[in-house]
């Protein structure tokens, strides 16, 4: 399946993209980020700390255990702070 992945903040620092199309066979968004992390060291770099970051799935805040299923866009950034 091809993904629109997103990458905001510092994860976007880290990986040097804000943004790339790809094929996976991810089931899982936790699936997902193993194959990304797998591809390179700026990405095993920036998905080191999960607990760290957020996900949404077609801009809906969801978890690292969430099918990809149906999902055309996976955006990860770190917590929202408000103010």
């Amino acid at each position: 399946m091809a993904l629109e992945i997103l990458y905001f903040a510092w994860v976007r620092e880290r990986i040097g993209l804000p943004k790339e199309r790809l094929e996976t066979n991810a089931k899982t968004v936790a699936e997902l980020v193993e194959e990304l992390k797998a591809r390179e060291e700026r990405y095993a770099v920036a998905f080191a700390d999960i607990s760290a970051l957020r996900v949404a799935l077609d801009q809906d805040l969801s978890d690292f255990s969430a099918s990809l299923e149906g999902v055309r866009e996976v955006a990860f950034f770190p917590p929202m702070t408000g103010g």
